[in-house]
């Protein structure tokens, strides 16, 4: 009687090819850090703004591209992003994140988030931005939207909602030197590059504050944005883009100079 156990095996049904689709793949290369391209190709690190502001929401992003005040200093690169179809002059069509100067010293900085950052580079692209080896600011202020699905509760595309997240440094500041907001609901979830940035803030023990929005992009929610960064840093040329929002707030009838009337900020 022949023995089953130490029989050679019969020829297998599958070609090798098909046999190779079940092996395990081989680790993929991790994928090269995300890093700051400065102007200055001899800047002196790390830049210490007394305030950065990060745009991240359609409405800040709009309102960030549209200031005349601004000098570009430096560029977050993710190296996994192609440049393809970007354009020479910064446009708010570019995959881009640009950072800029609004002051002549360098005390105010803003970063223009216009690029895709998956949850898994958040932390290293909020490293590279607030605590680093590059910026250490004093003052952080995050615009964002709110996203419905982290809501509790329902959201009204007819209803404008400006909401905040503080750090707890930012709670023991001067009332006087807060954003006067109503906290963001109990339950609701704020993720993404917002929420990394201002887990950074609290850990590095920097004041700072998350903004989120509703709708993403509306009249109201623009000239909210528009007065909350007139309030932070006096000195922006809000009117100028106001002008270039005229032909979109005149469907909805909105006032004219109605950057600094906004009814979400008192």
């Amino acid at each position: 009687m022949e023995d089953v156990l130490t029989e050679n095996p019969p020829p297998s049904r599958f070609f090798q090819e098909d046999l190779n689709n079940f092996a395990s793949l081989s680790p993929e290369q991790p994928l090269p850090s995300p890093f700051i391209l400065f102007s200055n190709p001899k800047p002196q690190l790390p830049l210490k703004p007394s305030l950065l502001i990060i745009a991240l929401s359609s409405p800040s992003l709009y309102i960030s591209h549209g200031l005349p005040s601004k000098s570009l200093i430096g560029t977050l690169i993710l190296p996994e992003l192609p440049f393809s179809g970007n354009t020479v002059e910064p446009s708010l069509q570019d995959r881009s994140c640009n950072i800029y100067s609004l002051s002549d010293n360098g005390s105010v900085l803003l970063v223009s988030v216009q690029l895709p950052v998956s949850p898994e580079r958040s932390n290293l692209v909020s490293r590279l931005l607030v605590g680093g080896q590059d910026i250490v600011p004093e003052r952080v202020v995050i615009l964002d939207s709110v996203q419905s699905r982290n809501f509790r509760g329902r959201l009204s595309p007819d209803e404008a909602l400006a909401a905040k997240l503080e750090t707890s440094a930012e709670k023991k500041a001067a009332a006087a030197s807060r954003l006067n907001l109503d906290y963001f609901p109990s339950g609701s979830v704020v993720d993404g590059l917002g929420a990394a940035l201002l887990s950074r803030c609290q850990l590095k023990n920097i004041r700072g504050t998350l903004v989120v929005t509703w709708p993403e992009f509306d009249p109201s929610v623009v000239r909210f944005v528009g007065a909350l960064l007139k309030s932070i840093v006096p000195s922006l040329d809000i009117k100028s883009v106001d002008k270039d929002v005229e032909k979109y707030s005149s469907r909805a009838g909105l006032k004219k100079d109605a950057w600094v009337d906004s009814d979400l900020y008192t």
